[in-house]
């Protein structure tokens, strides 16, 4: 059954010289789409040409947090302009980090506004990244979903890569938005994680690797991770739910193909 990782950065370094091996892999094992997404202008730029090489890579467009020190209109126009390529399917990796330091807090705040922006005028859902700051991330989220228009209200976006307590998880879901677990789901001590997973509505669940990031188990440590490790994360989530493999695996695969409408079948 085929799954899709709905984010993995195969921009990264830690992949070169071995993207058409995991491409490739990643297809053989049933892993049919990627999305990779941006986390600066260059890196956005990156994530559509990789986009316009492998024909199951997919791109979405964004400054991360960490890199918002220097954001300014002139970032938002790129943006903007990379949003139009066919393959890019949201806007993408953004939100607040207040573990790093790497940009003040009001200028994380300012850059994530501003994107959320674009991506409803441009009708695109959102990547949403989040470390250490659930309750003002949440807040921005919920001043913005409020107003979107109703064809972007049922999809705004995914809480990627979730490791906040489930309290956030809930007014997520409540605001519309789906929820994606990576590696750490499998890991042993994540039994609070899985917790949460396990509540989480089969229609609203999403896997992805945040590779190179986040190993699973039984490959935990190693990088870079994998596209096909993806079926990791699938295999340990529909074990927790009781369900059958494949059953679950449709199940990612359709709510992706809903929330990244520009995804189409495969």
């Amino acid at each position: 059954m085929p799954l899709i990782d709905t984010h993995c950065h195969l921009d990264f370094n830690a992949y070169d010289g071995l993207r058409d091996e995991i491409v490739a892999e990643a297809a053989a094992s049933g892993v049919t789409r990627i999305i990779n997404p941006g986390t600066d202008l260059d890196r956005s730029r990156a994530a559509i040409a990789l986009a316009e090489t492998y024909p199951g890579v997919y791109a979405a467009v964004g400054v991360h947090p960490n890199s918002t020190a220097g954001f300014s209109p002139a970032h938002l126009a790129a943006l903007r302009d990379l949003a139009a390529h066919p393959k890019v399917v949201a806007v993408g990796e953004i939100g607040l980090d207040y573990y790093w330091d790497d940009s003040p807090k009001d200028v994380q705040w300012a850059a994530f506004e501003a994107q959320l922006d674009l991506a409803a005028a441009l009708g695109l859902p959102v990547i949403i990244h989040n470390r250490d700051a659930s309750d003002d991330v949440l807040a921005v989220l919920g001043a913005w979903a409020a107003a979107l228009p109703a064809a972007l209200r049922e999809r705004p976006g995914v809480l990627h890569s979730f490791s906040a307590p489930q309290s956030a998880a809930e007014r997520g879901l409540a605001l519309g938005f789906y929820v994606g677990f990576t590696g750490p789901v499998t890991f042993k001590n994540a039994d609070d994680l899985r917790h949460i997973a396990a509540r989480v509505p089969a229609d609203r669940l999403l896997v992805e690797t945040d590779g190179p990031f986040l190993t699973p188990h039984p490959y935990r440590g190693r990088r870079p991770n994998r596209p096909a490790y993806v079926r990791f994360v699938a295999e340990r989530l529909a074990a927790l739910r009781a369900i059958p493999y494949d059953d679950f695996a449709a199940q990612t695969t359709a709510n992706a193909e809903r929330l990244f409408a520009h995804l189409g079948g495969a």
